[in-house]
């Protein structure tokens, strides 16, 4: 059994393989790995043969630097930020966008991909800052958040303020992992486990087994910042999963750690009491999307959200009123744990 663990930190999630070495020749496994945006990879898949290698994942991945990377200075995504009203998109900035636009009206705006400003103010953006902004300062970045200040129209997305700044953080993972899911198929691979930075996208079974894949959560203890074992699983043979956490990136200021996750309507971290929440979905675009927007709602909300919705299942982990962590799970989210 090999154990490819995703290091979350508090939510971990980790792809149990298991191999059979027996009279089935004609399936092979394999594993390619690497870096990109910022992050790790793994891609497993079940073929007749290595037609799919690390050279052909490395320049897709590269494909999608190109337009959707914060760190490369003459991305897509940085050249709207830069532009004074607006820019013909490429074909993966405008499949994002529209994405984005979509889930920022059903999160009645929780989920704003303008809210650039507001998390470099707050220390996460690609020029770090130990200084909080104050009442006044977040006042005045908020006047630059809003996704009503972006229009789409065909392949040309303007700004309505020079000041509007756009950050995929919260969904680029998700649609790179279903272009490279998307890539597999190309080459007629339908059996594989695909992982970007946690993200994960599942088609098909074990081979030659025809075992569904397990994806495992973890059980948190007191300490939500502390790594745990894997008790919560679920078994998949087509869909993704992702999740969002205060835990995944913070810092601290005067002893308060700082997530994040920043609501775009009034401007500050996350403040409730949601810890983690694993969100599954038929792509993994969006589950990426909703779940930093579920992360904002607060638990009671969130579930009512997802419960009202079929293209979504969600797993929160979350401390109760008396400081104990404790977890709550969708009705579709139980179903997937007990398939």
């Amino acid at each position: 059994m090999i154990n490819v663990l995703l290091n979350k930190s508090l939510i971990s999630i980790v792809f149990l393989i298991v191999t059979t070495t027996c009279c089935y020749a004609e399936w092979n496994r394999y594993t390619i790995t690497g870096k990109a945006q910022g992050t790790t990879y793994s891609i497993v898949y079940y073929g007749k043969d290595s037609i799919v290698t690390k050279k052909i994942i490395d320049e897709k991945l590269m494909q999608l630097d190109n337009s959707l990377s914060l760190y490369k200075s003459d991305s897509k995504i940085n050249q709207f930020n830069n532009s004074e009203e607006g820019i013909i998109l490429d074909k993966h900035l405008l499949a994002v966008i529209k994405k984005a636009l979509l889930v920022n009206k059903d999160t009645d705006g929780l989920f704003d991909i303008t809210v650039y400003p507001l998390i470099e103010a707050w220390g996460f953006g690609k020029t770090k800052t130990e200084n909080i902004p104050d009442a006044s300062g977040i006042l005045s970045l908020l006047n630059c958040i809003n996704s009503d200040f972006i229009e789409l129209k065909g392949n040309y997305l303007s700004k309505k303020k020079p000041c509007i700044k756009i950050d995929l953080d919260g969904i680029a993972q998700g649609y790179s992992v279903d272009i490279l899911a998307d890539l597999l198929e190309q080459y007629n691979i339908h059996n594989y486990v695909v992982e970007l930075g946690g993200e994960l996208r599942v088609k098909g079974t074990k081979q030659p087994s025809g075992e569904k894949m397990k994806i495992g959560i973890e059980s948190p203890s007191e300490n939500e910042f502390d790594n745990q074992p894997f008790n919560e699983i679920v078994q998949l043979n087509k869909g993704a999963i992702t999740t969002s956490g205060s835990y995944r990136k913070f810092h601290e200021s005067n002893g308060r750690k700082i997530t994040h996750l920043i609501n775009p309507k009034t401007g500050y971290p996350q403040d409730n009491e949601l810890i983690s929440v694993t969100v599954y979905a038929e792509d993994a675009i969006t589950a990426d999307a909703y779940d930093n927007a579920l992360m904002l709602m607060g638990l009671e909300k969130a579930l009512n959200f997802v419960e009202k919705r079929k293209n979504i299942a969600a797993y929160f982990i979350y401390k109760n009123n008396t400081g104990t962590i404790s977890t709550k799970a969708s009705t579709a989210f139980l179903k997937l744990k007990n398939d």
